[in-house]
């Protein structure tokens, strides 16, 4: 079971941590395999931007995974941040 308080892990430290790390791939060489601006990986992993369906599609093609997969990550950010403004209101 999945603790209930504590943050999901956004998608760019996915990214980062278990994909380009390990492959030997940097952020540079993955915008280009892409063909977008390096600046939309950058902010993915520094959690400064959200995972978009667009994105995920992309990251998806570039990184043998499945669309679901990331946005699946983006989702349970969302569903944490909603529940924990709700709890707040």
């Amino acid at each position: 079971m999945i603790p209930k308080y504590r943050n999901p892990v956004l998608p760019g430290e996915i990214l980062l941590k278990e994909f380009l790390e390990p492959l030997g791939i940097t952020q540079v060489e993955l915008a280009h395999k892409m063909n977008i601006p390096i600046q939309r990986i950058n902010t993915i992993i520094n959690g400064k931007r959200n995972m978009t369906a667009e994105t995920a599609v992309l990251l998806s093609r570039a990184l043998n995974t499945s669309v679901e997969f990331w946005m699946n990550l983006q989702v349970a950010c969302d569903i944490y941040k909603a529940e924990r403004a709700l709890e707040d209101a």
